[in-house]
């Protein structure tokens, strides 16, 4: 089985070179691209003000980090939680750089740039020139949106993970982790229905369909 971790972090601001803060990280440990029911969930004091327009994107204010730990105290719990494996968000480079800076500061190497998945990126090649937000894509993939009222980075990751699904056929690589004893998977249903909709071909486009197939050798379809 392989193991990777889905992450998300909030922040005070965009800008991690001129100190804006980590003030929650969550992760969610994923097997063959399925979530599990281990995760990881921090708040933490940023040491500096949370601005009024952060706390209104994603809803955390001076009060809800007041008295919890700063990073330093929980980035040795983050990296055993992380471990060697590979790392999913969505924007990657965003959460990669903001965590960077702070394992910077206290001394710690920067996450390896090959660890990184970002399913922004895979989403931009599954629907180029389409909106990719997190948002976007849950509606394409009618995931229930209804308690996503801010961006929390826990419920981030949740919703994240069911995209994941959808962009990665989870589910199908996933079939064979029934079997394993202690591995408790959490399974996904859509609420909405899904209708089919016919594509039209063209003569032009049923031709060289018919052209390409025509080059395929011992096609199993053939065969007797």
């Amino acid at each position: 089985m392989t193991r990777s971790i889905l992450f998300d972090t909030e922040t005070t601001g965009l800008d991690p070179l001129h100190g804006d803060r980590v003030i929650e990280v969550a992760a969610i440990e994923l097997y063959n691209d399925l979530p599990t029911n281990r995760t990881f969930h921090r708040l933490i004091d940023p040491e500096r003000d949370i601005p009024g327009d952060a706390s209104r994107i994603h809803g955390i204010t001076n009060a809800d980090v007041a008295g919890k730990p700063k990073f330093a105290e929980i980035a040795a719990d983050l990296l055993a939680f992380f471990g060697d494996d590979p790392l999913v968000a969505h924007n990657a480079a965003f959460d990669f750089g903001f965590l960077d800076a702070e394992f910077g500061r206290i001394g710690q190497p920067p996450l390896d740039r090959g660890r990184m998945i970002d399913t922004l990126v895979l989403a931009k090649a599954r629907f180029p020139g389409m909106p990719n937000s997190l948002d976007a894509l849950c509606r394409r993939f009618e995931i229930d949106l209804s308690a996503r009222t801010t961006h929390n980075a826990l419920l981030d990751c949740k919703l994240l993970a069911e995209v994941y699904v959808e962009l990665t056929g989870g589910r199908q690589r996933g079939f064979d982790l029934a079997a394993d004893a202690g591995l408790t998977l959490v399974e996904y249903q859509h609420s909405g229905t899904r209708t089919a909709r016919l594509m039209p071909v063209s003569d032009d486009d049923r031709a060289a369909h018919d052209a390409f197939v025509a080059t395929i050798k011992d096609a199993v379809w053939r065969r007797e």
